[in-house]
């Protein structure tokens, strides 16, 4: 069965990276993925009647201009790629980001995105860009995997699953995690910043699921004590040059704010690290 993965690009380098690094991750895989470039004019509105639509002159050289940069993309991918098992499709259309992501996502039934943490716009000063911040608070229906513009790709040499141990875990949420692990062969480290002495019994049924969850890929379990969360995932990933992170996107629980924008700007160490966000499922 082929796996479905979305790449938006705007065409900048770190969306180039990304996806060297999506057809590098899925290397032997067979998947079919979808390069999308959206574009849009600002200040239009399908919703407001009192903004103007955009003339037929102005929409027609938006999307050529897409279209155009879209087929020197379509020429480097097929000089690159090396994977019988891959195949490419490339879409131009017209609108929102946030919104053509999660109509194309439904449409096309997208499992898994990739994308860069900075597009060709944002400031260089950013560790992610305002769209990749979206993507990850915004897309539920599939994971997102962010990846630095300067990132190569190599197999990680283990992927970090930061948790509390408070919220109950689902198969179908962790399943990318453990197939990823599968495919680099990377260990999972399961690292619990600990605010108490010990664990409630609640904490410690989930700490027992997970591991059940986790049985057929290696894993080891990690303890910070009494430390802040992000101070704390900093230094346990600087300190063991980890090469992935990844997490359960649950709102407003553990990490539901840390991928808002003031906070992303305290979080350096993700300038050089792959971040995977999953979908919380009910």
């Amino acid at each position: 069965m082929k796996k479905k993965v979305l790449i938006p690009v705007d065409f900048s380098k770190n969306a180039w990276n990304a996806i060297t690094y999506a057809m590098n991750l899925f290397k032997g895989e067979h998947c079919e993925f979808y390069i999308l470039n959206t574009f849009y004019l600002g200040g239009f509105s399908n919703e407001n009647l009192l903004i103007a639509k955009p003339s037929d002159s102005a929409y027609e050289a938006i999307k050529k201009t897409s279209e155009e940069k879209m087929d020197k993309l379509k020429t480097q991918i097929e000089f690159r790629d090396d994977s019988p098992g891959h195949r490419f499709h490339f879409h131009c259309e017209f609108g929102p980001l946030t919104d053509v992501i999660k109509r194309f996502i439904r449409k096309k039934d997208i499992e898994f995105m990739v994308m860069g943490t900075r597009g060709e716009t944002d400031s260089k000063d950013l560790i992610f860009g305002s769209n990749t911040i979206n993507m990850m608070e915004n897309i539920q229906a599939c994971p997102v995997l962010a990846v630095p513009g300067n990132v190569a790709f190599k197999e990680p040499n283990e992927i970090v699953f930061p948790t509390n141990f408070k919220t109950y875990y689902k198969r179908r949420e962790l399943y990318y995690l453990i197939d990823i692990a599968k495919l680099t062969h990377a260990p999972i480290r399961i690292l619990h910043i600990q605010q108490k002495d010990k664990l409630s019994e609640k904490q410690k049924d989930n700490k027992a699921l997970l591991e059940d969850i986790f049985e057929n890929v290696e894993f080891s379990h990690h303890t910070m004590e009494k430390m802040d969360v992000k101070k704390g995932l900093h230094k346990f990933v600087e300190s063991r040059n980890s090469d992935m992170i990844a997490f359960i996107n649950r709102k407003h629980t553990f990490f539901g704010s840390i991928f808002s924008n003031p906070m992303v700007r305290e979080l350096g160490v993700y300038a050089t690290v792959p971040v995977l966000a999953m979908r919380d499922i009910l």
